[in-house]
């Protein structure tokens, strides 16, 4: 089993800055594709960021490329996501999820990909 435990989330204004954590329990966390989702309120669950098994590969929604990078530490068995000039439409929850086996970038960018999720941590971006 895998549990995903997030934090980092709060309220910032536009133009700041957040890095969100992920802590991962579980002995095999390198061996799985890591990424980042979010959901506002009353809308889909949307994709973020993913970083590959190795941290050798990243890819990120065009909403967000250029300002959050994801990165991992499989020796704290942790991935970040660090924010940077933030948006209020980046106001949502944000969710760490893993997905084991082989996957394509493209797969991944697929919420029905991943086999574990954290809860979430609340991210709101102010005017």
């Amino acid at each position: 089993q895998v549990q995903l435990v997030e934090s980092g989330g709060g309220l910032v204004q536009a133009g700041g800055s957040l890095r969100l954590s992920c802590a991962a329990s579980g002995r095999t966390f390198s061996s799985y594709s890591m990424g980042w989702f979010r959901q506002a309120p009353a809308k889909e669950r949307e994709f973020v960021a993913v970083v590959s098994w190795s941290g050798g590969i990243t890819t990120y929604a065009d909403s967000v490329k250029g300002r959050f990078t994801i990165s991992r530490d499989n020796a704290k068995n942790t991935v970040y996501l660090q924010m940077n000039s933030l948006k209020p439409e980046d106001t949502a929850v944000y969710y760490c999820a893993a997905a084991g086996g082989l996957r394509t970038i493209v797969a991944l960018t697929i919420r029905h990909s991943y086999d574990y999720w954290g809860q979430g941590t609340q991210v709101t971006v102010s005017s």
